[in-house]
C-alpha cells in the first residue's frame, strides 16, 4: 500500500499529489477511497519518467479509480496548491462536474492539458499547472542551452579554418 507523505486524510473535493518517479500525477478525491483523474494511455502506477507515451499522447480518458490502484506504490499527499490564490467552488459542483467528466475522452498536452490543469479546473474553475510551467522552462532552457552550445561548435570550426589561412 502506498504512503502518504503525511497524515492528512483527503476530503472529498481535495487535490492529490501523486509522485512518480520524474514527475507528478494528479488526481481529485471524491471519497471511498475514489479518485477521479485525466490519464493519457502511459499513465499508470509505476510507469515512471521512461514512460514517454504521455508526452505524444494527444487524448487523455478521464478515470474513476480506487485511489490505490491509481497511486500504486508511489507516495502521495493532499495539496490544494492554489487555494490561496483562487476560490474553491463549491463541493456539490466539483463533485457533480468531476462525474460528469467520468469516462469522457479529453484533448490531451502534457504542457497545456495535462492532469493537474483538469483537476484545478474542476476544482477552481481555473486550469493551471505548475508542473508545466516548470517543465515548459525547463524545455526553453534547454533550448536556449543547446542553441548556445552548437554556436560555440560552429563558431570554434570558424575560427579554426580562418587560423589555417
Amino acid at each position: 500500500m502506498a504512503l502518504t507523505l503525511d497524515d492528512k486524510k483527503p476530503k472529498p473535493g481535495d487535490m492529490i499529489e501523486i509522485f512518480r518517479p520524474g514527475y507528478m500525477h494528479w488526481a481529485l478525491y471524491i471519497g471511498n477511497d475514489l479518485v477521479i483523474h485525466l490519464a493519457p494511455p502511459s499513465e499508470l502506477p509505476g510507469a515512471g519518467f521512461n514512460s514517454k507515451g504521455s508526452v505524444y499522447s494527444s487524448k487523455a480518458k478521464v478515470k474513476m479509480e480506487k485511489i490505490w490502484v491509481v497511486v500504486g506504490d508511489d507516495q502521495w499527499r493532499v495539496n490544494n496548491q492554489l487555494d490561496d490564490k483562487y476560490q474553491v467552488r463549491p463541493i456539490h459542483e466539483i463533485l457533480r462536474d468531476a462525474q460528469g467528466y467520468v469516462n469522457t475522452v479529453l484533448p490531451y498536452c502534457l504542457f497545456s492539458q495535462n492532469c493537474e490543469h483538469f483537476v484545478t479546473e474542476v476544482r477552481y474553475g481555473k486550469a493551471e499547472s505548475r508542473q508545466a510551467v516548470a517543465s515548459s522552462a525547463l524545455a526553453g532552457l534547454g533550448l536556449i542551452l543547446a542553441g548556445a552550445v552548437a554556436a560555440f561548435i560552429r563558431g570554434g570550426s570558424e575560427t579554426n579554418k580562418n587560423d589555417e589561412y
